[in-house]
């Protein structure tokens, strides 16, 4: 098979994202102090891929001259594409429910899971469509999704399926439940699995959908829901088949008040004690929020590498606190960004999210408690090292051809001259102009361009439709 080229030039500015030679030794995974190692910025930058991988990055003139597909950035920003380690892409089928509009996390809960036990494979396919269009078009390149009920015949390889149409990067987590109501859990009995049977799935989804292979566009990773709706056994049994298989380990912790109030009453210990009892610590485990860790948790997580998905905009819509990102960062603790799931936000845009990261520091600190650079640092190299990938997140030869690009002519970013890096997080936040994930061109001058978005978003409001009749 013939080489396929590609060529970017003329970016107003370029940013790697990647450490620079002259920082403090750290590696890639730790994002440091406000304004340091961002990487690269260069102005008239460019870059050149083969077959979805960078070869070049650097000023336009130094970079080949032509190739199979060429895009003039003049007048654009380019970032590494941005990873998103947290999300539940069916729930954007139950966006703005009235009834869960103001309720916390266990409430909230409470009044979606019955409309929840009528999901199908349908919606789980058109809901993870939709969800990865909308990430792709604000900059997204690589998505993990935490698909934790399976009612009515809905598979992960739904999920798979959807991801290989839109042409998103994917780390699909075969997520479960095993206690229910009738066992003192949160969940209805109906969205819940008998343990024998979610260990035997996991261990098809791997077997037929994980990529551990570099620039791999699949991988799986295993993801019982949470503390309040598995048992202990399940925890460890799940993280004794994913190391088995040497695949990635996720849940939420440690969410909200009352997530500690329960650990407390149900197991007498407080989440860092928990997570060390049904050993899941380690590179190759990632929590989702983690906004009541105290500092001896947080310390837990440094020494031991695991990491954490920030989901800021989901933490604010159900009054969950504020992370302490700037400590977890300060102690050398893996941090990446999230958009949490589509009734719990209600969006999936990644620039909002690394936007809302940065400004909630500042209202639990100082105003250079988070920078703009540092935020995006977050959300790209961050994230791919929370996902335990050393192969996307940066702009570098070497590094998958996942890239976003922002045209910085339009209202959002008038007067933004300044810092036009800054400015995708002080302005805006906007739409991709192009996301180009492993070579491929997803987003084209604003359009989705892998599925037709009439017919997308048409089976989707059929698919919400259909739950509200159910309702």
């Amino acid at each position: 098979m013939a080489d396929k080229t590609l060529l970017l030039k003329n970016a107003d500015l370029l940013c790697t994202m990647k450490l620079s030679d002259a920082g403090s030794g750290q590696s890639a995974a730790h994002v440091g102090r406000p304004g340091d190692h961002c990487g690269a910025e260069i102005k008239n930058g460019g870059l050149f891929a083969r077959n979805g991988v960078i070869e070049a990055v650097g000023d336009t003139d130094s970079l080949p001259a032509d190739a199979d597909m060429v895009i003039d950035m003049t007048g654009h920003v380019m970032i590494p594409g941005m990873v998103n380690t947290h999300h539940h892409m069916f729930q954007n089928l139950t966006r703005a429910v009235p009834a869960a509009q103001n309720a916390p996390l266990f409430g909230w809960l409470q009044t979606l899971y019955p409309i929840w036990c009528n999901l199908g494979p349908d919606h789980i396919y058109w809901s993870n469509a939709l969800a990865m269009a909308e990430l792709a078009l604000s900059g997204c390149t690589t998505s993990s999704d935490h698909l934790y009920l399976y009612p009515n015949g809905a598979r992960l390889d739904d999920s798979f399926a959807a991801a290989a149409d839109i042409g998103m990067r994917f780390h699909g987590t075969r997520g479960s439940m095993s206690i229910g109501e009738s066992k003192g859990g949160l969940p209805p009995d109906r969205l819940t699995e008998a343990e024998p049977t979610i260990l035997a799935d996991c261990q098809r989804v791997i077997e037929t959908h994980h990529n551990a292979d570099r620039y791999a566009m699949h991988r799986v990773a295993l993801a019982p829901c949470s503390p309040f709706s598995v048992s202990m056994d399940l925890m460890r049994e799940t993280a004794h088949l994913a190391r088995a298989y040497e695949v990635g380990m996720h849940t939420h912790l440690a969410e909200n008040s009352e997530d500690i109030d329960y650990s407390l009453a149900s197991f007498g210990m407080r989440p860092g004690e928990y997570i060390e009892a049904v050993e899941w610590i380690g590179h190759d485990v990632w929590h989702a929020h983690c906004v009541q860790l105290d500092p001896q948790e947080i310390n837990l997580f440094a020494r031991t590498k695991t990491g954490i998905a920030h989901c800021p905009c989901s933490n604010m819509r159900l009054s969950s606190g504020i992370a302490p990102i700037r400590e977890m960062i300060d102690a050398g603790v893996k941090v990446g960004l999230g958009v949490d799931g589509s009734a719990s936000n209600d969006s999936g845009h990644m620039l909002n999210e690394a936007r809302q990261a940065m400004l909630l520091q500042r209202v639990m600190k100082t105003g250079d408690a988070m920078t703009a650079r540092e935020s995006l640092a977050l959300a790209t190299r961050g994230g791919a090292a929370v996902l335990n990938r050393d192969d996307i997140g940066v702009l570098a030869p070497g590094y998958a051809a996942d890239i976003a690009a922002f045209d910085c002519r339009g209202i959002d970013f008038a007067g933004a001259e300044w810092d036009l890096l800054a400015g995708l997080l002080f302005c805006g936040p906007i739409k991709t102009s192009y996301t180009i994930i492993n070579g491929k061109i997803i987003v084209d001058q604003g359009q989705l361009v892998s599925m037709d978005m009439r017919h997308l978003l048409s089976k989707h409001r059929a698919m919400t439709a259909d739950l509200m009749s159910k309702a």
